[in-house]
């Protein structure tokens, strides 16, 4: 049975009066891609925004590499190894393309400076092989990208801290179509590098297609959950998030 990496137990979540995650378990194997789908308002971005340490949970336990990270600063948590592109695109603006990579990888620890070095030159080296137009950019300033571009340097700046677990809210939002098709690609070649990825998803059957392991939140709890390949065929989760219909290929 593969390691666990992440384990997240009986996790409560409120804002206010209000449970927004409700006592929910599940447990992320090192290596998989790990799906978190449901409507809007389900807990998604809610629990993972728990597990990076930006919201404190209500009750439950988070643990990562077989330690609890509950109560741990942002900050130690992305030292620690889980790196977070939230949805909505947060770039930093002012900088260009290249120097916003450099401040992805900031976190990195445990290494003297010429690892270090050469460690961020092959994370660099890789993302511009994943997405090649932000080579071709690099001395851009990132206001100037478009909104595909700009959820790629998202991306790319979380690898730059070469994370054990890559946690992407809603990668996919308002891109064009041929845009999500790469960007789901890219996630699938992250994956096959090592990284472990847990990604919330707007897009069902795309995410369903190049994820290992899915969960279905509703209105903070888990509603349904299986292998991604058994899940593409219930129908259950074809009538309420693929429009009643899909394709099994392509």
């Amino acid at each position: 049975m593969p390691d666990t990496i992440l384990e997240v137990k009986n996790l409560a979540v409120s804002y206010g009066a209000i449970l927004a995650v409700k006592g929910i378990s599940f447990s992320v194997a090192k290596g998989q891609i790990f799906a978190i789908l449901g409507a809007n308002g389900a807990g998604k971005s809610t629990t993972l925004r728990t597990i990076s340490g930006i919201i404190k949970p209500a009750a439950g336990e988070i643990i990562f590499e077989g330690k609890s990270i509950v109560g741990k600063s942002v900050y130690s948590i992305a030292r620690a190894g889980i790196s977070h592109c939230p949805e909505g695109r947060f770039i930093l603006l002012g900088l260009s393309v290249e120097e916003n990579l450099t401040a992805g990888s900031y976190s990195m620890t445990g290494k003297n400076r010429r690892a270090l070095a050469k460690t961020v030159r092959q994370n660099e080296e890789f993302v511009y092989n994943l997405f090649p137009v932000l080579k071709e950019r690099r001395k851009q300033q990132v206001h100037t990208l478009s909104g595909g571009e700009q959820q790629m340097l998202v991306i790319s700046r979380a690898l730059m801290s070469s994370p054990k677990l890559l946690i992407l809210d809603e990668p996919s939002l308002g891109l064009a179509p041929i845009l999500v098709k790469n960007i789901f690609k890219s996630i699938k070649e992250i994956s096959e590098q090592g990284t472990t990825i847990l990604i919330v998803e707007q897009n069902a059957l795309q995410t369903l297609k190049i994820a290992d392991y899915t969960l279905v939140l509703e209105l903070g709890k888990i509603s349904i959950e299986g292998p991604s390949g058994e899940l593409i065929n219930d129908q259950r989760l074809i009538e309420a998030y693929l429009g009643g219909r899909h394709e099994s290929n392509g």
